[in-house]
């Protein structure tokens, strides 16, 4: 009785052992996998290690002159939670208005169409200083002006419409721009890969500009199931991770993130201190970097 014991224990150890082990082999499968799929993503867009340049209050970069219309601000909307994810930053004081000493520089957004684009910038810029260029030759001018330290700073943000004539125009807004915002709908993967060909093209013309990758419209992407939300999620940080960018998740449509993306920028182009949360809950507008 006691052998046909011992002889079950065995049994029932060696299954458990087994099952361990299978366990373990499927765990640093998926790590491989992960690694392999991230060099892969690396690979495709040719990454590189890039070094920014950091401005003084004195630096300024040119820009077209074009002819410029009022743009139409987007409708007031009903607020909702921010999430806590509100901090603390130099940059608070920043406020419009005027000053001698005007430093102005170049910002571009890239992305496919129909991610909200226009109604994020639309939302950053405002009504009263909020200028659009004539959309026929497939860019979008905005001005935004603030204060940082003393100085006037007036960001000049170059939207490139994602339609055919998109790569034309890339290099008139790409070249000079302190910063690139590549831009995603969260809720279709088509655009997130796009992600990578947009990197490309305009790498070819601008180097040093900061990237920073922002996922649109999370306010109809937390409506679908978790399970999708946490593999757009993880696909878009691999993403930003080859890219060596910033990713934040944004809705222009509640204004969630859309002020702090451009704090980032200009607390990174100006070596201000800025203690921004890292945020990488589902079902939250993530932030990693």
């Amino acid at each position: 009785m006691t052998k046909c014991i011992l002889l079950c224990y065995k049994r029932v150890m060696f299954k458990l052992n087994k099952k361990r082990k299978i366990i373990l082999k499927v765990l640093v499968v998926q790590k491989y996998v992960k690694s392999l799929w991230n060099k892969i993503v690396a690979c495709c867009i040719g990454y590189k290690s890039i070094k920014y340049r950091k401005l003084s209050h004195h630096h300024s970069s040119s820009s077209s002159t074009t002819t410029n219309t009022t743009a139409t601000p987007l409708p007031s909307k009903r607020a909702i939670p921010d999430y806590g994810l509100t901090a603390p930053c130099c940059c608070d004081h920043i406020k419009e208005g005027s000053l001698e000493d005007l430093v102005s520089l170049k910002i571009c957004l890239l992305g496919d169409n129909q991610i909200g684009k226009t109604s994020f910038l639309t939302k950053y810029v405002g009504k009263e200083t909020g200028e659009e260029s004539c959309s026929s030759k497939g860019l979008n001018q905005m001005d935004k002006s603030l204060f940082v330290k003393g100085a006037r700073i007036t960001y000049t943000i170059w939207e490139v419409q994602g339609d055919v004539s998109a790569s034309t125009q890339i290099p008139t807004a790409c070249k000079d721009s302190v910063a690139i915002l590549f831009m995603f709908d969260l809720t279709s993967r088509r655009t997130l890969k796009s992600v990578i060909s947009w990197y490309q093209q305009a790498r070819q013309w601008n180097q040093t500009a900061i990237p920073v990758m922002i996922g649109t419209k999370f306010d109809d992407f937390v409506q679908l199931p978790l399970d999708v939300q946490w593999t757009i999620a993880n696909q878009a940080r691999a993403y930003a991770k080859a890219l060596n960018a910033t990713l934040f998740f944004s809705s222009a449509k509640y204004n969630i993130n859309v002020n702090k993306i451009f704090k980032f920028i200009t607390a990174k182009l100006f070596n201000l201190p800025w203690a921004m949360e890292r945020n990488l809950t589902i079902g939250e507008p993530i932030i990693d970097y």
